[in-house]
């Protein structure tokens, strides 16, 4: 071996090294989304009570926080801590509703929460340690990013000016709104945006875990 091939030898040596490594990332990105979905599969055959009694408790907290939210809106209103039309509202009105919220929040969804979490935690701990090992539920993430939160909040406000369109408010200044108004078109538009895309989604769900559970183990 003559000196111009000990040099391109060692050339090629980093690149080898690189190539190596990208291989071995790819490998154990694989093994890792393999292991995500059989670790969703086991605890789906055992268990598929617990996770349908989980979804149950995300949906009714879901549903408990915004009749909380519609409650704490008349209330706030019936009772003088904001003004009724938007035209009288300020910075001061606006933190005052919101710590006001955040607290009732906190009190009513928050707490059963935190007991229903505490709950679940109980429950993973009496499952046999051999038997937990053997559930890896998320895989590795790879490191691409999605714009799902902005497209959605996008799509939010699309239907929300549909909304105010169709009700004739288009040209209404937002003075002469009242806080009920504003409120209740969100929470229509956020609804709509539920029915066209959660609904599917569920049944994709559904069929998924009927799938699964229809497979030999």
């Amino acid at each position: 071996m003559n000196a111009l091939q000990i040099v391109i030898y060692v050339e090629q040596i980093p690149r080898t090294f690189v190539m190596d490594k990208r291989k071995r990332n790819f490998s154990m990105t694989e093994i890792g989304s393999e292991s995500g979905s059989e670790g969703w599969k086991k605890f789906l055959r055992k268990h598929w009570n617990m996770l349908v009694l989980f979804i149950v408790g995300v949906i009714l907290a879901a549903i408990g926080a915004i009749l909380v939210f519609l409650w704490f809106v008349r209330d706030a209103q019936s009772t003088g801590l904001v003004p009724t039309t938007l035209s009288q509202w300020t910075m001061g009105y606006f933190v005052t509703f919101l710590l006001h919220l955040i607290f009732w929040e906190a009190l009513l969804i928050g707490v059963p929460v935190i007991i229903a979490a505490v709950a679940g935690w109980l429950w993973w701990k009496r499952i046999p340690a051999e038997e937990r090992k053997e559930y890896h539920f998320f895989g590795k993430r790879s490191g691409a990013t999605g714009g799902g939160g902005g497209a959605l909040s996008l799509l939010h406000f699309i239907v929300f000016c549909i909304k105010v369109f169709t009700d004739g408010n288009w040209d209404v200044a937002f003075a002469a709104w009242t806080f009920d108004y504003l409120v209740y078109s969100c929470l229509w538009a956020l609804i709509w945006i539920l029915v066209i895309f959660a609904i599917p989604i569920s049944l994709g769900i559904i069929w998924w875990i009927r799938h699964e559970m229809r497979k030999k183990p």
